[in-house]
């Protein structure tokens, strides 16, 4: 592929900033993500979600400058559709990972982090400082809520973003109730997100688009008053940019239901390969992992 082309592909302004490629003369030109065939776009993406985080030459993974890439290409896609300049929240997904790399992302100024299992969650919130904002981002089984909660503390839990039944919403809304029984200071409420299937993959979580979201928010919104319905996640389907379309409108229907303005409800959609995109479509936040922190392992993991 001409990598004057993926540059392009990927929204960056400089060619000289398209990794894998620093002898390209530096030329601040820039051309629309509208005008780049979604075959390119796609290809770029394959060749790398798993090719972009840096390590040093003995290996060791690269956090500083690997959160500082993230964070200019997200100035950058800001900046090219006109958005407000810190619109949107990098969420640095740490499933897997030892804290000594978590901590060097803290040090970086990076205060929201990602989980995707409960145990791992709970154990890594007791070390990290207690200004970090906890983002579960993971299928939760309804049996872990309440000691979730417990556990990490409305101070710390600052989301659940993969709701999508009111079993699973009552459960922490009960857990919510018990960890405020307990606290001493004023009652919080617990954000949640709600996930839903944008693309209709079996294999994937979340509600339909439609009627059951809006079913689904008003249920909850009447029954679970201790949760507060922030926003919308999705996953979508790999090079799929419609799923991202999907969850917007889904915003626009549920704003409706809630009585709210759409802007008021977060977008959680993007990760490492298509964060870009997500922001062109209007994500509020994007979760980003591999990229920071380097190829995930699983083995000895305490779910």
């Amino acid at each position: 592929m001409n990598p004057r082309i993926a540059a392009y592909a990927l929204g960056f302004r400089s060619i000289s900033a398209f990794s894998g490629h620093p002898l390209l003369p530096s030329r601040q030109i820039f051309t629309p993500r509208h005008l780049i065939p979604s075959s390119t776009c796609n290809l770029v993406r394959s060749l790398t979600q798993h090719n972009m985080s840096t390590s040093t030459d003995d290996g060791v993974v690269d956090i500083a400058a690997n959160i500082g890439h993230v964070r200019q290409m997200m100035d950058d896609a800001i900046a090219s559709c006109e958005r407000e300049s810190g619109s949107v929240r990098l969420v640095a997904v740490s499933k897997t990972k030892p804290l000594e790399l978590l901590q060097a992302a803290y040090e970086t100024g990076q205060r929201y982090f990602g989980e995707n299992y409960a145990q791992e969650l709970m154990t890594k919130s007791a070390e990290m400082p207690d200004d970090v904002a906890w983002h579960f981002i993971g299928p939760l089984q309804s049996n872990k809520a309440a000691p979730l909660v417990k556990i990490v503390g409305l101070d710390k839990l600052a989301c659940i973003e993969t709701i999508s039944t009111i079993k699973l919403a009552a459960k922490l809304n009960r857990a919510v109730d018990a960890w405020n029984e307990e606290s001493s200071g004023e009652a919080k409420k617990l954000g949640i997100y709600i996930q839903v299937n944008t693309s209709g993959e079996e294999t994937k979580s979340g509600v339909t688009p439609g009627a059951e979201v809006c079913d689904l928010v008003k249920q909850i919104s009447e029954e679970c008053p201790s949760l507060s319905i922030d926003g919308l996640m999705t996953i979508g389907a790999p090079g799929d940019d419609s799923c991202f379309d999907t969850l917007a409108e889904c915003r626009d229907e549920v704003a409706k239901v809630l009585g709210r303005e759409p802007q008021e409800l977060d977008l959680s959609m993007g990760m490492s390969g298509d964060f870009e995109v997500a922001i062109a479509k209007g994500a509020t936040s994007v979760r980003v992992g591999s990229t920071i922190f380097g190829a995930r392992d699983y083995s000895n993991l305490a779910k």
